[in-house]
């Protein structure tokens, strides 16, 4: 299949549909809806959503099922973007080619593009309009899912164990490993779970997809970890080497290079292995996996 093609016609549909989903006119808090949406617009691969739907896809489903949820989880990955940049943060001036929220609004303002951000997404998962088709009981571990995944036992803790790992001689592979679970494979791993149940998968298949979701949430963020040491600022549209300048915890400092490059290879294998069992619905998923480990940017 044409991995490139699929990602995107579904980058497309997913931001169109984001522009349907969001809600907000002239009024006082237009510079709110300004900012939120100056992050939104900034591009990104949409990867999160584009796996719900592929995972929604792999099991038989139909993307417009699953397209809500899917734009959900991009608003809260923006939300987490804008925070992580912070001065308080990361204080990073570029996110994806631009100047990041807090530089190109204020401090202020981009705090609170991000929380309103995070609260549109469950205002979207909770419309009920929106999922007439589903199984309400679906529909509240949708809504769990993506909570625990976006919280303190996932992202937002993932993100505090990072910080606090800073400038740290003492990081352990079982920290570092927790950190990248959870900063940034919780919400890759909950897009995953989303899709299947969204697309109606049996127990079987939800098990397997779940451990294909851990496999490249980690993979990602070694991805990561290896471009910030390999790629450039224009590349990967942000500072290159700045987890190094923060002393990060990161795969490449505490394994090195080829190691983490072997870890990533490892988890690729091991990630489409664990679809063995699915048939050729689930090339993107397989595909997708491909990308992330071996892409550039």
């Amino acid at each position: 299949m044409n991995i490139k093609k699929y990602l995107k016609s579904n980058k497309a549909l997913i931001e169109e549909s984001m522009t349907g989903l969001m809600t907000g006119g002239k009024t006082l808090t237009d510079n709110l809806h300004r900012a939120m949406n100056y992050s939104l617009e900034a591009g990104g691969k949409r990867i999160r959503p584009i796996l719900a739907i592929a995972a929604c896809e792999a099991v038989g489903g139909e993307s417009k099922k699953v397209m809500p949820a899917a734009c959900a989880l991009e608003l809260i990955h923006t939300y987490s973007l804008i925070h992580d940049d912070l001065p308080a943060m990361d204080n990073d001036d570029f996110r994806r080619g631009k100047a990041t929220c807090h530089i190109a609004f204020d401090e202020a303002t981009a705090i609170l593009a991000g929380d309103a951000l995070l609260t549109a997404a469950f205002e979207i998962l909770s419309r009920k309009a929106l999922f007439t088709n589903i199984d309400p009981a679906v529909n509240i571990e949708v809504i769990n899912d993506i909570a625990r995944a976006s919280g303190a036992g996932g992202m937002v803790g993932g993100q505090l164990a990072d910080m606090e790992a800073e400038g740290s001689k003492s990081v352990d592979f079982p920290t570092l490993e927790f950190i990248h679970t959870h900063k940034t494979g919780a919400l890759i791993l909950a897009a995953i779970k989303v899709g299947a149940k969204l697309g109606g998968a049996n127990k079987k298949e939800l098990n397997a997809l779940v451990k294909y979701g851990e496999l490249i949430g980690l993979a990602f963020q070694i991805a990561d970890d290896i471009l910030d040491v390999t790629g450039n600022t224009e590349t990967i549209g942000k500072d290159a080497g700045s987890d190094e300048a923060r002393g990060k915890a990161t795969y490449p400092s505490l394994l090195g290079l080829r190691e983490a490059k072997l870890r990533a290879a490892e988890l690729l294998e091991a990630s489409i292995e664990s679809l063995k069992e699915f048939d050729e619905k689930a090339d993107p998923l397989r595909e997708i996996a491909r990308f992330i480990v071996n892409r550039k940017s």
